[in-house]
């Protein structure tokens, strides 16, 4: 099975959704999960 970890990029713009008021709930558990799968640092 490969190994899947979530993008510098897309890990920063969750970062910045889950910050901000202006976006909705769904949105934001989205945002949390791909930072959850973010890979680790070393």
């Amino acid at each position: 099975m490969a190994k899947k970890a979530t993008s510098k990029s897309i890990a920063s713009t969750a970062s910045k959704i889950l910050k901000s008021s202006k976006y909705s709930k769904a949105t934001k558990s989205v945002a949390a999960s791909a930072l959850s799968q973010r890979e680790k640092k070393k």
